[in-house]
C-alpha cells in the first residue's frame, strides 16, 4: 500500500458499535471496583496531609494526567481545597516558584517514569514538600520519592491496542474525587459554603440566597395593621410592577400577617364591601409563613410551591420584613414549561399517568405559576 494513502474505515454495525462501547465502560467500571477495593492506608495519609495543609494543594502530570489533575484540582478548590495546578514541565523553567513549603504536591503519573515528571522530582525533594503520588506502578521513580504513594495496581487500558490511557485515566479521576469529596466532608463542607464558590450559572442560582432575589422593602408595599383596608389600598403604592401581597406590620415594626389580591377578592366574592373601612388586621391572615434572610433560595421556592403560595415575606431576625419574593420574578430559576406540556424543570418527562394539575383541580391563580415545579406534580389516580 502507498505511504499516502488512506486505510478504509473498520466498518461496525450499529449492534457492534453498541457492545463495543457497553464492553468498554464495563471494564473501566470494573476497574474502578478494583481500585476501591485497593485503596488503603496510602489512602488515608494522603487525605491527612491534604486536610492538615496550611498552603495549597499543587496538582500536577503530565499529558492526559495532566488534563485529570486540573480536573482534580478544580474539585478540590470548589469543595474547600486551595489547590493549584502546575504543569511539571513549566515548572522547571521557573514555575517552581508557585510552591511554597506549608504546601503539598499531588503528581499524577501511570507509568510513574513520565520523563518531564522525574526532571521535577529533585527540586520538589529540595523545597522539602510533601509528595503525594498517584501511580499505577509501586516501584517507579516516582513512587520511591515520594512521601506517600497510592497505588492504583496494574490497569487495562480499554483501548483496543491497549494503548491510549482511558481505564488509567478514569481511575486517576475518581480516586482524586474520593480524596478531595473525604477531606470536604472532614472539614464539614455545606451547602452554605459550596454556594459562596459557585454564584454563576444554573447551579449558582439553585444554590443562592433569598436576599439575591427578593424585592427589597422599598419596592413592596408595606402597611400597618391599624389602617383600613381602603387606607391601605390607596396609600401603599411603589413605584414599578406592583406585588399582589401588601405586609402588614404592628406598631413595632414586626410582620403580623399579609394581605393579597386573593384576600380582597374574596370579600368582594361574599359580599363583605363593608369590611373595606375596617382595619386591615381583621381580615389579613395573621402570621403568614416566612423565611430569614439569609435562607437559601430552593427552601423558600420548595415552601412556596408545597404551600401554594406565590408571594413570601423575607423578615430579618427581629421578624421585621426586608423584603418579598414573588413568584413571577423567580419562577425563571427553575427552566420549565408552563405552556401544559408534560415535562419537568430539567427536561424530564413525568412518569405513565403523572400530570401537571390545572388550574380547575387546584383552583387559584398561583397555581398556573406553580405548574412549573417539581413538587406541583400530582400522581396518576389510584
Amino acid at each position: 500500500m502507498h505511504a499516502d494513502a488512506v486505510p478504509l474505515p473498520v466498518k461496525l454495525t450499529p449492534l457492534e458499535q453498541l457492545r463495543c462501547a457497553r464492553q468498554i465502560v464495563q471494564l473501566e467500571s470494573q476497574t474502578l471496583a478494583e481500585v476501591a477495593k485497593r485503596l488503603d492506608g496510602s489512602f488515608c495519609r494522603a487525605v491527612d496531609y491534604i486536610y492538615r495543609c496550611r498552603g495549597s494543594v499543587i496538582v500536577s502530570g503530565m499529558g492526559k494526567a495532566g488534563l485529570v489533575g486540573q480536573k482534580i484540582m478544580a474539585t478540590l478548590a470548589s469543595t474547600g481545597t486551595r489547590s493549584h495546578f502546575l504543569h511539571p514541565a513549566e515548572a522547571v523553567h521557573g514555575d517552581l516558584g508557585r510552591i511554597h513549603r506549608q504546601d503539598v504536591v499531588l503528581i499524577l503519573s501511570q507509568s510513574g517514569e513520565t520523563e518531564e515528571v522525574i526532571r521535577l522530582l529533585p527540586s520538589l525533594t529540595e523545597l522539602k514538600v510533601p509528595i503525594i503520588a498517584m501511580t499505577g506502578r509501586a516501584q517507579s521513580g516516582l513512587a520511591q520519592v515520594a512521601t506517600v504513594t497510592i497505588d492504583l495496581g496494574p490497569l487495562e487500558e480499554a483501548c483496543r491496542l491497549g494503548l491510549a490511557p482511558s481505564t488509567s485515566t478514569t481511575a486517576m479521576l475518581a480516586v482524586g474525587d474520593a480524596l478531595a469529596l473525604v477531606v470536604s466532608q472532614m472539614r464539614d463542607f455545606r451547602r452554605e459554603d459550596f454556594a459562596r464558590f459557585h454564584p454563576a450559572g444554573n447551579l449558582g442560582r439553585k444554590l443562592s440566597k433569598v436576599d439575591h432575589h427578593m424585592r427589597p422593602l422599598d419596592q413592596c408595599r408595606v402597611a400597618d395593621e391599624s389602617m383600613t383596608v381602603r387606607e391601605v389600598l390607596v396609600t401603599a403604592s411603589v413605584p414599578g410592577r406592583r406585588s399582589g401581597a401588601i405586609m402588614i406590620t404592628e406598631g413595632s415594626g414586626r410582620l403580623s400577617g399579609i394581605f393579597t389580591d386573593s384576600d380582597l377578592a374574596r370579600l368582594f366574592e361574599h359580599r363583605r364591601d363593608c369590611e373595606l373601612d375596617y382595619p386591615i388586621r381583621n381580615v389579613m391572615t395573621a402570621s403568614p409563613l416566612t423565611v430569614v434572610r439569609g435562607s437559601m433560595m430552593t427552601d423558600a421556592i420548595t415552601l412556596m410551591a408545597q404551600r401554594k403560595i406565590s408571594e413570601l415575606p423575607v423578615v430579618d431576625e427581629r421578624g421585621r420584613p426586608v423584603g418579598l419574593i414573588d413568584i413571577t420574578d423567580v419562577v425563571g430559576l427553575f427552566p420549565g414549561d408552563v405552556t401544559g406540556r408534560e415535562t419537568l424543570p430539567m427536561g424530564e418527562t413525568l412518569p405513565p399517568g403523572w400530570h401537571f394539575p390545572r388550574n380547575e383541580e387546584r383552583g387559584g391563580p398561583t397555581d398556573n405559576v406553580l405548574r412549573c415545579l417539581p413538587q406541583a406534580c400530582q400522581p396518576p389516580e389510584p
